[in-house]
């Protein structure tokens, strides 16, 4: 069986590109039914989406890289060549090594983040509904689980870790002298916003409003912090009452444009507004950026900020990476134990008919009125001559090389004995 995993990450691809290749949780499944579609022979695929990376797993019998490249370029309308560039693609011992350093945090742009591991586990489930996730990527998962468990818990590499969110917050102190004088509009009500919400709420912010396309996820989320909520579509005419925006959609468009953040900047007589972009595809259009007033950051901008807290958590780097090259080993073995699994199934299915076939012949004899101490008795001779007669015919052979590997083997699996 062979494993591969084809994926672009915050290091090989810059953001533009990763929103092409972003899906949202509505579209995975579908998405996992049209690749195995695409793919000969239905492979198992699962698929990892965040804002950070977006990766592919499959197991086959044979590995299929370059179409499971050309089908992704094609869904997000690029070429081949382009998605190569800045993609990576993994086999076997690579790609399981890949999926334990991801699970772990060890890939992440914050060294040891939790977050990734629950997105990882999402996905899993996700493959399991759509009825694409097999035994082999079953056990590539579940491996990396208890992998990342064992990471967190024998190692300190998520430490006096930053989060975005934290970023998020460190970078708004940064520009505004008080907090407590600051309006946060939140855009969004997913986990991301949850968290920023969360660390800005910490600071006592002025005001902090959440606006969500569904209100009643809005309402859940602003009752948690005593914000207020709001429409999107109240959003330009009230921009303007915000100093700090963090927004983090699903949408496949920019929300907040150019001209909505010049009508703000205008009303608010050029006071300067943060802006923090956490969305792939992008929330806010590029061109905010330009602005003289405005200090918009993207995730690929926040990767300085939570690259501070690192030093001191590359002391324990190497003991993770111990603990995933035995999680690595020990799915190798697993994976190559499997490749005996039909050869074991066609030995048991064999010697089921042949205890079928001299119960049967023993149950007539038995209804003939013959003696059971002699049925049992033809009845264990049928079985054991079955089983040894391939063992005999070796043996018996013309070819002296033949013979002799047929007696090793005989001696091997008949004649050990028991230590």
């Amino acid at each position: 069986m062979a494993v591969w995993a084809l994926g672009i990450n915050h290091t090989t691809a810059p953001l533009d590109l990763r929103g092409r290749f972003a899906f949202a949780v509505d579209q995975i499944a579908p998405t996992l039914h049209a690749l195995r579609g695409a793919l000969t022979r239905h492979p198992e695929v699962a698929l990892i989406s965040t804002c950070n990376r977006t990766e592919i797993y499959c197991a086959c019998e044979q590995p299929q890289l370059q179409h499971t490249m050309d089908w992704l370029a094609k869904s997000g309308g690029v070429s081949s060549d382009l998605l190569q560039a800045h993609a990576y693609t993994l086999t076997d011992g690579l790609a399981a090594r890949h999926a334990f350093r991801v699970a772990s945090g060890l890939d992440s742009m914050v060294l040891g983040e939790p977050q990734i591991l629950g997105q990882i586990k999402d996905a899993v489930r996700a493959a399991e509904a759509a009825g694409s996730l097999g035994t082999t990527l079953s056990q590539l998962f579940q491996r990396s689980f208890a992998v990342a468990k064992e990471v967190r818990t024998s190692t300190e590499i998520g430490a006096h870790s930053i989060s975005m969110a934290a970023a998020a917050v460190r970078l708004a102190s940064q520009l505004f002298e008080n907090l407590n004088e600051v309006k946060v509009l939140f855009v969004g009500a997913g986990e991301m916003i949850d968290l920023c919400a969360t660390h800005f709420a910490a600071k006592n912010p002025k005001a902090m409003v959440i606006a969500n396309r569904t209100l009643a996820r809005g309402e859940e989320l602003a009752c948690k912090f005593g914000a207020e909520v709001m429409r999107l579509s109240d959003m330009p005419d009230r921009l303007h009452e915000f100093d700090a925006v963090i927004s983090c959609t699903a949408s496949t468009l920019p929300l907040i444009g150019l001209g909505a953040v010049e009508r703000a900047l205008k009303k608010r007589r050029r006071r300067p507004m943060f802006m923090v972009d956490l969305a792939v595809p992008r929330d806010i259009e590029i061109e905010v950026k330009e602005l003289e007033d405005v200090y918009l950051y993207t995730v690929d901008d926040l990767a300085g900020v939570v690259q501070t807290a690192q030093a001191s958590r590359q002391a324990a780097v190497a003991q993770a990476e111990a603990i995933v090259d035995a999680g690595v080993q020990n799915f190798l073995h697993w994976l190559e134990q499997r490749s005996t699994v039909p050869l074991i199934q066609a030995l048991n299915a064999q010697a089921d008919e042949w205890r079928a076939a001299e119960i049967a012949r023993a149950r007539k004899l038995l209804l003939k009125g013959e003696d059971i101490d002699t049925v049992l008795e033809a009845l264990s001779k049928g079985i054991t001559q079955k089983m040894l007669h391939g063992a005999m015919a070796e043996l018996r052979a013309g070819d002296s090389i033949a013979r002799e590997r047929a007696s090793a083997a005989v001696q091997h699996f008949f004649l050990r004995k028991e230590r």
